[in-house]
């Protein structure tokens, strides 16, 4: 449930409910809103007594929370959550679309601040790109480690780009939050619990991917893990889910985008490069996700494709992202919003 104060409410109002919710065993999550306070109270709320709750000084009511997941819900929060991200603070989930781009993994020094380069001179907030590489086979290119970590610091410090990279351990959690901006959780990993609680911990930004095969509220009741472990600052990308069809790598679902907008108040991203496995598909489902609501994109973009040391096929080149980033900005602004 959800107890919904008046305007005119004080802190000390706010902390007596909060006192109370404790004292009922629950957990309480406080919002604070532009004209109300609201208190999200969290756990077996089948011994409350909502009348003393309600009762209290400048409570308004008390109101339900349908939905499975309870923080990140629209019922408990209206208002859009906006993420600050990177030195430059930009605000993922306002009126602009942030776009963040770079190549699946940390190569070389080289080839990352190369890219590095590009992707800030087209207008990108972020550079993405994997220290620790969570591979299908073990055969397989795993990432540079703490080494890709330091290159990515170098060049967050040349471009002052936001810097993206995966986790995958929770031993690996602290390390990578001393080099990044964001530390986002793979589709493999997206019911890792031991992970989301970790992510939970830290006081830095969470990309959330989409499992192949989640429902949407699988993917909400996801964040919400990393929600109720600590850290309210989750954004959620979907990246396709697993289907029949063969043409592309995955499906690429963009109704889930206007659906999570009317569900959750968290900022929604996608990656068109994972939803389709094709480079020459990307351009057309950036511009596709833009129109469906997306406040970001996660773009895989590498300067020589042919020779990736991973993912190669789904790499756009810098050149293909200064001529997209355009088009992306013509779409948001028929919408109302900016790139």
């Amino acid at each position: 449930m959800i107890v919904v104060m008046k305007p005119g409410a004080t802190e000390q109002d706010v902390r007596h409910v909060v006192d109370l919710v404790n004292e009922f065993g629950l957990k309480e999550h406080i919002i604070y809103g532009t004209n109300r306070t609201v208190i999200a109270c969290l756990g077996d709320k089948r011994m409350v007594d909502k009348g003393a709750i309600e009762n209290a000084p400048n409570v308004e009511r008390i109101v339900p929370i349908l939905a499975p997941y309870k923080i990140a819900s629209r019922e408990v929060q209206k208002e859009y959550t906006q993420i600050k991200i990177g030195p430059k603070d930009f605000g993922l989930g306002g009126t602009k679309i942030g776009v963040i781009a770079g190549p699946c993994a940390v190569e070389n020094e080289k080839q990352l601040l190369q890219t590095a380069e590009k992707v800030s001179a087209a207008g990108c907030i972020g550079l993405r790109a994997g220290a620790f590489k969570p591979r299908t086979s073990p055969y397989s290119f795993q990432g540079l480690g703490v080494e890709g970590l330091k290159i990515l610091a170098k060049a967050k410090k040349q471009t002052g780009l936001a810097v993206v990279t995966e986790v995958v351990a929770v031993e690996h959690v602290e390390t990578v939050a001393e080099y990044v901006d964001v530390l986002q959780i793979g589709a493999r990993n997206m019911q890792h619990y031991p992970l989301l609680e970790a992510m939970g911990k830290v006081k830095k930004p969470v990309l959330l991917k989409r499992g192949m095969s989640a429902q949407l509220d699988e993917f909400l009741l996801a964040a919400e893990y990393i929600i109720n472990a600590g850290n309210s600052q989750v954004i959620l990308c979907e990246r396709g889910i697993r289907t029949f069809e063969e043409y592309v790598r995955n499906t690429l679902a963009l109704a889930v985008v206007p659906e999570l907008k009317d569900k959750t108040h968290l900022p929604v991203v996608v990656d068109p490069s994972h939803g389709t496995g094709h480079a020459h598909l990307v351009p057309a489902m950036c511009r596709a996700a833009v129109a469906a609501g997306a406040d970001g994109l996660l773009i895989e973009c590498h300067p020589d494709p042919e020779h990736a040391l991973s993912d190669g096929a789904q790499s756009i080149t810098p050149a293909n992202l200064s001529e997209l980033m355009p088009q992306l900005k013509k779409i948001a602004q028929a919408i109302g919003r900016d790139v």
